[in-house]
């Protein structure tokens, strides 16, 4: 009687998986994401992302291939697998020296591209944030491995404040521009009447002199 029992829920198994419903696949390349998912959910299916590869045609992030052909019959709730679309290979960089590192990044994306390793240096001459040069550059081969150097600005070196009182003003901006100091001015005239910090103060690079000024005395 169990052996009967046995081979008739065997049968009967057997009949309910050789009849499961079949579904058509749908076709899915050049799709979004969103799009796919839907698709594929109303026919009962999942979706599955395998990976992703360079292509001309099909823009970056849709579906460049699935791995069951649209048309063909499978059982339902099958995973179907595909691939995304990375875009056009780039075979030249952009040039990115002077830009800020965020647009940098923002540029590289948008051409399938991204910063392997950022560096940063100091430089008297590019502003804090920005790049200072790139590796590969415009001109040579692309590869994976693409080096950025970031400025963190000029070093910060500590001076003594000169005494910039009854100093023309082109002669104080000389002085300034060398110890990389930012000048303020306040009032009418060439020369200086006083100066905040005072003489002899330590000021690092970058800080700021403000200096209220007066006009020549022409019996000077």
């Amino acid at each position: 009687m169990f052996l009967v029992l046995g081979l008739s829920f065997g049968y009967l198994t057997f009949k309910v998986l050789s009849f499961s419903r079949t579904v058509s696949v749908p076709p899915l390349v050049n799709m979004t994401l969103l799009d796919a998912n839907e698709a594929l959910s109303k026919a009962g299916l999942y979706l599955k992302i395998e990976g992703e590869d360079y292509d001309a045609s099909i823009q970056t992030g849709r579906i460049l291939r699935q791995d069951i052909p649209p048309g063909n019959s499978v059982k339902e709730k099958r995973t179907i697998k595909v691939v995304l679309s990375k875009g056009p290979r780039v075979f030249s960089l952009p040039l990115i020296v002077n830009e800020k590192l965020a647009d940098a990044e923002s540029i590289f994306i948008q051409k399938g591209l991204r910063i392997g390793k950022i560096i940063n240096v100091h430089s008297d001459t590019v502003e804090k944030g920005r790049i200072v040069a790139q590796k590969p550059e415009p001109d040579e081969k692309v590869t994976d491995d693409i080096i950025v150097l970031v400025s963190l600005g000029p070093h910060e070196l500590s001076y003594y404040c000169p005494d910039f009182i009854d100093k023309n003003l082109a002669a104080v901006k000389e002085t300034t521009s060398k110890m990389n100091l930012f000048v303020e001015t306040k009032g009418k005239g060439e020369i200086v009447e006083t100066q905040r910090p005072k003489p002899g103060s330590i000021v690092r690079s970058g800080e700021q002199i403000y200096l209220n000024m007066k006009e020549e005395n022409p019996n000077d």
